[in-house]
């Protein structure tokens, strides 16, 4: 079987055609102003008319309103909205019904118990994004892209109802170690291809796709 991988954070047309030059299975296109990596509906629309069909495009955002969601979603022909925030069950809902299209709900991770919290939104979300939870301490700490981590074995066995994506630290050194250990079909990437936060690296970008194709 194989691993299905997203590039997110893309921000410039030369990193959107890595990624679909490279076979990327989604772009994932960050709508959080404080990130380094983020776009405004106005760029995102540039980046995704370059990209093709075959490549789900994702918009990630951060506890948003409903005004964002419509300018964003007006602007960029959307597969997924991963919700990044501390959106509750109820919201997911409301915004699946509101906007008519699929979200994938992130679920931030240090220990069992915040993986047993995703059991509330297994029946509401389309997918699940497994992703390291930033230490309280963590200075200037985003809500993903940290370059962090978490215990993959938590995942390991894990069934769920709804496909996940595993994210948090990958990159192409240990995307094979992760993905055997936690039992991941998709695998999401950030900081993991790039030379500095929000500045991708084609290579990086080609070398961690060349090696989910491996696996």
């Amino acid at each position: 079987m194989t691993v299905e991988a997203k590039i997110c954070g893309i921000n410039t047309a030369q990193a959107a055609a890595a990624a679909v030059q490279g076979g990327a299975d989604f772009i994932g296109l960050i709508f959080y102003p404080p990130s380094p990596r983020a776009v405004t509906p106005k760029q995102a629309h540039a980046i995704a008319a370059q990209v093709p069909g075959r490549v789900k495009k994702v918009a990630l955002v951060v506890d948003a309103g409903d005004d964002t969601l419509r300018e964003i979603c007006a602007a960029v022909p959307l597969d997924l909205l991963q919700l990044h925030g501390n959106e509750s069950p109820e919201r997911v809902a409301r915004i699946k019904a509101q906007f008519g299209i699929q979200v994938m709900k992130v679920v931030k991770v240090a220990s069992a118990e915040d993986i047993a919290g995703a059991q509330a939104y297994q029946r509401i979300a389309d997918r699940f994004l497994f992703d390291a939870k930033a230490p309280k301490d963590m200075k200037n700490a985003l809500p993903g892209g940290n370059a962090l981590a978490f215990d993959w074995a938590l995942l390991a066995g894990s069934s769920w109802p709804i496909p996940w994506m595993l994210a948090g630290g990958l990159h192409a050194g240990n995307l094979a170690t992760a993905v055997r250990i936690s039992g991941a079909r998709a695998v999401d990437v950030v900081s993991g291809v790039e030379d500095k936060p929000g500045v991708k690296n084609p290579a990086k970008i080609q070398a961690f796709l060349d090696a989910a194709k491996a696996l």
